[in-house]
């Protein structure tokens, strides 16, 4: 065309180009159309300020589409150029851009509303796409299923049930509860606030319109919530339908085998993914098989899955073989995994803190001691635990002997009361975990002002007396917790529901959900479950 001088491209013409450079991410060329464009005099009407607006912002030139921006405004800005602008900034970490050029624009639809809530999601602003989804039901279009799948994304981050079920509302009243995915969103949704039952609910309603997300969702849900064998028994009747697994479904069975110690069955499920359904291991693969090898006490099995993978091993996989060492004190492998896990990570302090508790529990005090000095030499702080429950919709957080909560005096006088009368039908508390040397009492003291022992208080004073009490912690719930737990929910007759980094417990007549078999993983070592909320009513560690 170019070379027939009787012809020039138009403004249809000009935009396709665009637009295939902004596809296949070519700034380079997308620069030479565009001077090309000045130097011809060439149309440069909205569809082509539009194409060009998305070529560079898809491209990597954010910077050269906002002076196109400024030059043209905002006024006929179109769709297909905002989303590749918030897209843009999305990538660089900024969305108060995006929000301005959102506002500017006339009559949004839902897709530009969907847009600006996934940017916000994205960038971890769950409190803004809260508010801004709030005003799109207030004045804005009618949410669509991606809409209302992103705003459940957003209350899963949260783990609040109360925004999930409002959400869930919404999806009814507006008939995109069908949708496969809202439903997979639900699941996640309800599995991630603590309703099980719920996910369940949820899963067995679409049971016409699943596909393989909704199967591995509902697996993965099953199995950190200590139901290993229903999710087992799914993953089974999934095969069973010719359905075919994902490395995510994968990553769900095997935790499940994990979770309920079956070894050999884990085995078996590994061996599948790689001969049958082809699915090349990762990171998160191998992490499972380490932990499930090494929670059974196989140490040096699960050290040889470490040393035979063909991926550089992670933190994950290098932090479950330090906990399992710890929990089977072997001190030398201990120190291996920490070494590693160090190089990846210097200032993780559950490395340090693993290693040096493991040194304590086997009586090696100069050795505790000197892991310690080190860590305090290159200034690694431990992380602060916290927890909280979500009460009226606000969320009220705790630490370790905290002071802070204007209901201190009855939380404090509550707990007192349960550790005695717990004290009496038969609970011990676990004071050789404290690893200070004070007294016995003092001891003691410091278990009962754990963060999730005052959650737990608040939640028993505030919440009706059959309802269940819903915790969550940003660390690995501890020994003497998790046996407290068990007598409280047998003492006061409710059910206590209590999520840390690894998997949710279900507390109820005495028993737990787990069955015990949670205490391997050392509670620095995964990741930080975070929360965010609307309103806080916050008391420090």
């Amino acid at each position: 065309m170019r070379k027939d001088s009787f012809l020039k491209p138009d403004k249809f013409t000009l935009a396709s180009i665009l637009s295939a450079c902004a596809s296949l991410e070519k700034l380079e060329l997308g620069k030479q159309i565009h001077a090309l464009i000045v130097r011809a005099g060439l149309d440069t009407s909205e569809v082509v300020v539009n194409a060009l607006i998305s070529m560079y912002a898809k491209s990597g030139g954010l910077e050269i589409a906002e002076k196109v921006l400024e030059q043209c405004g905002t006024s006929d800005l179109n769709l297909i150029a905002f989303t590749a602008l918030l897209d843009g900034y999305i990538k660089v970490g900024d969305v108060n851009p995006a929000r301005q050029i959102f506002d500017s624009l006339r009559d949004c639809d839902v897709v530009a509303w969907t847009a600006m809530i996934v940017g916000y999601m994205q960038n971890g602003l769950n409190n803004d796409a809260l508010e801004l989804f709030r005003s799109m039901i207030a004045e804005g279009p009618r949410p669509n299923n991606y809409t209302l799948a992103a705003m459940l994304s957003v209350s899963s981050s949260l783990a609040s049930l109360d925004y999930g079920k409002q959400i869930h509302a919404t999806a009814i009243r507006t008939g995109q509860v069908s949708s496969v995915s809202v439903g997979n969103a639900l699941i996640t949704m309800y599995s991630k606030a603590g309703s099980i039952s719920g996910a369940k609910q949820v899963f067995n309603l679409i049971d016409w319109n699943r596909d393989t997300v909704s199967w591995s969702s509902m697996i993965l849900a099953l199995a950190q919530h200590g139901l290993g064998e229903e999710s087992i028994e799914l993953f089974e009747k999934m095969l069973s339908l010719g359905i075919r697994p994902d490395h995510i479904t994968y990553v769900g069975v095997l935790s499940a085998c994990t979770h309920v110690g079956l070894v050999e069955q884990g085995r078996s499920y590994y061996n599948l993914m790689r001969s049958v359904h082809k699915i090349e291991p990762t990171h998160s693969h191998y992490a499972c098989m380490v932990d499930l090898l090494g929670r059974a006490g196989l140490l040096q099995e699960a050290y040889d899955v470490i040393q035979n993978m063909p991926i550089e091993p992670d933190i994950i996989a290098w932090g479950s073989l330090l906990s399992a060492c710890k929990l089977h004190k072997n001190v030398d492998l201990a120190k291996v995994a920490a070494e590693k896990l160090l190089l990846i990570e210097p200032d993780n302090s559950g490395a340090y803190s693993a290693l040096a508790n493991l040194y304590s529990a086997c009586g090696r005090w100069a050795d505790a001691a000197e892991v310690r000095k080190l860590m305090k030499n290159r200034k690694v702080k431990k992380g602060q635990g916290f927890s909280w429950i979500e009460y009226q919709n606000k969320v009220h957080v705790f630490g370790v002997d905290d002071w802070v909560h204007p209901q201190r005096d009855g939380i404090y006088k509550t707990m007192e009361k349960i550790w005695e009368e717990i004290k009496n039908i038969g609970f011990v508390p676990d004071t050789e975990s404290v690893l200070h040397d004070v007294a016995e009492e003092l001891k003691e003291k410091m278990l009962m002002h754990h963060s999730e022992k005052l959650a737990i208080a608040f939640g028993l004073i505030n919440t009706p007396d059959n309802s269940t009490v819903r915790i969550m912690k940003n660390l690995r719930v501890c020994n003497d917790c998790h046996t407290a737990i068990k007598f409280i929910s047998k003492l006061v007759g409710r059910e206590i529901i209590l999520r840390d980094t690894t998997r949710f417990h279900h507390f109820k007549n005495g028993t737990c959900s787990c069955r015990d078999y949670w205490w391997l993983t050392d509670e620095d070592l995964k990741i930080n479950l975070m929360f965010k909320c609307t309103k806080m009513v916050v008391c420090r560690e």
